[in-house]
């Protein structure tokens, strides 16, 4: 597979993403939060650009992704999607029919250095509520690699949970629910949405920990279930669409977004379109 490929599919993940309608986070059918649906279409184009390029190391990628974002939108509109997004994209690199035993031999070679770009990136990123961790707090030099600082911050933050778990949450849940609903019938979008809403609905969103903390989470948590329950349980998504703009209005009046569930919805897609290329390379 060729970074142009990878580059592509990583761009189109994006755009797909801002089609869903995903209640509390920026979307096509609403903005919110002081971030237009254009500030997001020009990142996916600079990301898209980064990863056509050849040769980059996962943490250079990062930087790299971050940087130019930051100089063209002045927000932090990708982070965690870059983070997710850099490791499958290598792995898919590799070539090979499977993509999650590369996506483990991609994370468990990570270096210092990695993990040292990296955190210059979320510092530039400058993540809502980013605080000093206990221990690895990227406002210090990286003393460890990228997967063993990843790893202490599973507990508190969902991105760096799938460093440590091979991308769990993306393939078990993300991937798979992607597959189920556009087995049923649902646009692609539609089937984001209810990606979206099962990582919203089930888990709090590290975002909303970090920048609300953790009780306003869970509370966020309880009021999206419902919601993923319902859109799961529809015939018809579409026939939804007030209720969850309902929502969504809800959400963005109180500066509620939960923000890590959509960027595991992008890397969702973006492994669902890796992993559907390799198969067909066998």
């Amino acid at each position: 597979m060729d970074a142009a490929f990878v580059a592509a599919a990583l761009r189109e993940s994006c755009l797909v993403e801002l089609e869903a309608l995903k209640p509390g986070n920026v979307h096509r059918h609403a903005a919110g939060h002081g971030m237009t649906v254009a500030d997001f279409e020009t990142s996916a184009e600079i990301v898209g650009a980064v990863f056509a390029e050849e040769d980059m190391g996962v943490g250079a990628r990062i930087l790299a992704a971050v940087e130019r974002t930051r100089a063209a939108v002045g927000c932090n509109t990708n982070l965690g999607i870059v983070l997710l997004a850099a490791p499958l994209a290598a792995a898919a690199l590799q070539g090979g029919g499977d993509l999650r035993p590369a996506v483990g031999r991609v994370l468990r070679g990570l270096s210092v250095a990695d993990a040292e770009l990296a955190f210059r990136a979320i510092r530039l990123a400058a993540p809502a509520g980013l605080a000093e961790a206990p221990e690895h707090d990227v406002h210090a030099p990286a003393a460890v690699d990228l997967l063993s600082a990843m790893t202490a911050a599973a507990a508190r933050d969902r991105v760096a949970r799938q460093y440590a778990t091979d991308f769990s949450d993306v393939f078990e849940l993300g991937v798979a629910a992607l597959r189920d609903f556009q087995a049923k019938g649902w646009s692609e979008p539609w089937a984001a949405s209810a990606a979206y809403l099962g990582f919203a609905g089930r888990f709090p969103d590290s975002h909303i920990v970090r920048k609300q903390g953790a009780a306003e989470a869970e509370a966020t948590r309880r009021r999206l279930n419902p919601a993923m329950r319902a859109l799961r349980a529809a015939s018809r998504p579409e026939a939804l669409t007030d209720e969850l703009l309902a929502l969504d209005s809800a959400l963005k009046a109180e500066g509620l977004n939960p923000g890590t569930s959509a960027d595991l919805t992008v890397a969702s897609l973006f492994a669902r379109r890796l992993q559907d290329a390799l198969q067909r390379s066998r």
